[in-house]
């Protein structure tokens, strides 16, 4: 099992790392050209820029058993797909289940913003200690699972 992070202006980085180091679980860091990441634990790929890159990239390298950090619906449908597991910087695991209504939400939503003639949206939230809070216990939660699984 390793961790691939989509880590381009990720806010979660330094505690995917902590909670790695505990497990014992690599972590590489996947950023385009125009993110300067450094980690003293995790291996860094940078990948050229372009549209999708890193997403691709990230798909592309993950297998069975891996964990995804992502805020995409569609890598994390991809990582499902090849039998990992996925997680959104929020604390959302992203499963079987919840993924097909995540993806069609996804697809009203960009209908309705692109029939609309306001097209500015409001940024997301400040991120808070909260927000920090609920997605370390989210991914401890998940690599419990995972390595209590890989147990039996």
């Amino acid at each position: 099992m390793k961790i691939l992070v989509d880590a381009d202006a990720c806010p979660v980085v330094k505690i995917v790392e902590k909670l790695a180091k505990e497990v014992s679980a690599p972590v590489i860091l996947l950023c385009d050209t125009n993110h300067i990441l450094k980690s003293d634990y995790s291996e860094i790929k940078v990948i050229g820029a372009g549209a999708d890159a890193v997403d691709i990239a990230l798909a592309n390298l993950c297998q069975s058993g891996d964990i995804a950090v992502t805020q995409d619906y569609g890598v994390a449908a991809l990582v499902l797909g090849k039998g990992g597991y996925a997680i959104h910087q929020s604390g959302r695991i992203f499963t079987n289940d919840n993924i097909d209504g995540l993806l069609m939400e996804r697809h009203i939503n960009k209908k309705a913003r692109m029939a609309s003639s306001k097209n500015h949206l409001k940024g997301p939230k400040k991120r808070t200690k909260e927000d920090d809070l609920r997605f370390e216990s989210a991914l401890r939660r998940l690599l419990s699972e995972i390595l209590s699984h890989d147990l039996k």
